[in-house]
Formats: C-alpha cells, structure tokens, sequence
C-alpha cells in the first residue's frame, strides 16, 4: 500500500448554548455536524490481472458529510475530542483509457469513507473583538474506511468496469473553524489517508475492436472537501449573564492581586479564595469571577492574561469545594482600570480578578 497525499475534508463546526459571552469550554461537550462533501475526481492506476495498465478516471457528485463528536473542554481554550464521521459522494461520470467504452456510456455507483478521529483543539477566545465568534484550530488522527459501491461505467453492449470493495487505512487531519454562542458557524477541516487497494472487474472493447476481460486492482485516491454547520452542546456551560449586568445589591466581592504578567496565585491570594469559598453560604447562587490586568502589555495579550487569572481563581474555589457550575469566568483584559493610568503603565491594584457573590 503505497503513501497518499490525500484529502478529506472533516467539519468541527459547532455553537454553544446561549450566553451573552462566551465562556472556555470546561468539561464534557457533545457536538453534531452536517453539510456538503465534494470528492475530488479520481484516478485509478490500475492493472488486469496483474499484467495489463489500464487508466480509470471518476467524477463524482457533490455528496453529503456527517460527524458526531465527544469531547472535554480543559476551560483553557484546549479541548481533546472523538469523533465519527461519513461521506458519501455519487458518481457522475467514468472514463477508461484506450477503450470505446468512455463514448459510449456513463458512470455509475458510489464512494463513501467513513471512520473514527481523535481530535485535540484550541479556542481562541477573544472576547468581543470579533463580535463573540470564537475561531479555533485543531489537529486529529484515527483510521478511514473507503468504501467503492459498484463504482464504474456500463454500456449496454455489455462492456463495463466495476469496482466493489473497501479498504481502511490510517488517517489525518487539521481542522479549521469558528464558533457562537448563539448560533452556528460554518468550519473546515483537512484530513489525508493512507492509499487504498480496491478490486474491479474488466470487460471492455478496446481500442483496436478486441475485447478485454479480466480482475482489476487499483490504489485509490481520496480527496474530500467539505463544510459544515452544526451544533455543540457543553453540560456545564455557564448560564446566561448579561454582558454589562448591573451587580445585585446584596453582592459581596473579594479582591485577589496578582504579580506583573502572571496568572499564579500567592499564598495572600489563596487566603483571599478562601474566604470567598467559606462566605458561600445560603442565598449564593452565581459566583462571578473577573480578570483584569493592567495597561502595559499588547491589548490581545492582555485580554488572554485575564482569562488565565480567572480560571485560576475558579479552579481554586472548586478545589475549595465551591461546585463549578455555580461559577462564571470572564476576562476583561485592560478594561474597568481600579486606577485609570495611560497606555503602558504598571499598576498593581488594576492586576486583579474580582469574585463577586450573588
């Protein structure tokens, strides 16, 4: 089985249940996804009987594609995923080299590939810049199936070549997508596999009136390119949170204060989650917990630095024993300065996450 070059177009795309921003998935996640696949026009390298050359080329019509995932989200933007897929692509039209055959008759069958991935993406959370899309990119590998349904050409003199069969090889891909929180957005992704060897059957007329018969074998090429839309569904999403909400008058918020660029805690830090974590008590029902950072940095660094200090935070209220679908993590990067300072300056009291009790 020699090495192919060959693409086949997945699809990741997905959205999250409703929420005014989007939120790191954290956790188990379901995802489901269909859309179009266009198989790229096939050649087949063929021999009869081990002996005989002969050139086959398919063109097939614009299929379908299918893909059902289960993965976890880190609540880092890093997911890992399994996924299952299927594509299915009709012929349109076969020619066969040096055979009357191809003036005389149109192909016929089917091609599907179908199989098992195994995914690791990132989510580039960016808050509000692109209006709540969150772009991602991934990469995968697994085995594929390629399956030749009475792929050919028939005449009604009788000559015809048919191909049945399938053969599963190993499998890759990189992926390519963006995401809602409120709708779907349309993604792709790439992946190649190894050659396949599938049988035929030959009898023709060839070019000089005789005729050939015999058992064909051929290393297929799979090139697939496809787009889909779908949906993604995180259990324990956060709920739904006005972007701008007015704090509730009965809140309690505790400050934690970070060190210049970093998202790691300090003992004093610890101290202060801790107390946060014990003043939980009845009534508690949404604990808010903002990142902020300073104004020295790049605004897209600053905005990434945010969300690790509130992630941080909540992964030491959970560690506290605080449950973590009662915990909501935004990053604000240089927005609601504490200290209003110009662009560059370093302020420790604007490096902060604030969590906040409702």
């Amino acid at each position: 089985m020699s090495f192919k070059k060959t693409l086949l177009a997945a699809a990741a795309v997905v959205a999250l249940p409703v929420m005014a921003q989007a939120q790191p998935v954290s956790g188990l996640y379901i995802g489901a996804g269909v859309g179009g696949n266009w198989l790229q026009d096939t050649t087949l390298n063929g021999s009869v009987n081990n002996t005989l050359g002969r050139k086959v080329e398919n063109e097939f019509e614009i299929g379908y594609v299918g893909v059902l995932s289960l993965g976890w989200g880190f609540g880092n933007g890093l997911r890992a995923e399994i996924e299952g897929n299927y594509r299915s692509n009709d012929v349109s039209d076969t020619k066969v080299s040096g055979a009357s055959i191809q003036s005389r008759a149109s192909g016929t069958g089917t091609a599907v590939s179908y199989g098992a991935m195994a995914n690791i993406l990132y989510d580039f959370n960016l808050g509000s810049a692109l209006g709540g899309i969150v772009p991602y990119i991934g990469a995968g590998a697994g085995y594929i199936w390629h399956d030749y349904q009475d792929v050919g050409i028939s005449a009604v003199n009788g000559d015809k070549i048919v191909y049945n069969g399938d053969t599963g090889a190993f499998g890759y891909q990189a992926i390519l997508g963006a995401a809602l929180p409120i709708a779907s957005v349309p993604g792709l992704a790439f992946m190649g596999t190894l050659g396949h060897d599938i049988n035929g059957t030959l009898n023709v007329t060839n070019s000089t009136g005789g005729k050939e018969q015999g058992r064909l074998n051929s290393d297929i090429d799979n090139f697939n390119h496809s787009l889909l839309i779908g949906l993604r569904y995180a259990f324990n999403a956060a709920p739904v949170v006005a972007a701008a909400a007015a704090p509730m008058a009965a809140a309690r918020t505790f400050l934690v204060f970070f060190d210049w660029s970093k998202a790691d805690l300090t003992d004093r830090a610890r101290q202060i989650i801790g107390e946060a974590a014990a003043a939980r008590g009845q009534g508690v029902t949404r604990i808010e917990v903002n990142g902020f950072t300073d104004r020295s940095g790049p605004a897209d660094y600053n905005m990434q630095l945010s969300v690790r200090r509130a992630n941080a935070v909540a992964a030491e209220l959970v560690r506290r024993g605080v449950p973590r679908n009662e915990i909501v993590t935004r990053g604000f990067g240089e927005e609601n300065n504490l200290v209003p300072t110009a662009d560059g300056v370093r302020e420790p009291q604007n490096r902060r996450v604030e969590i906040i009790l409702k």
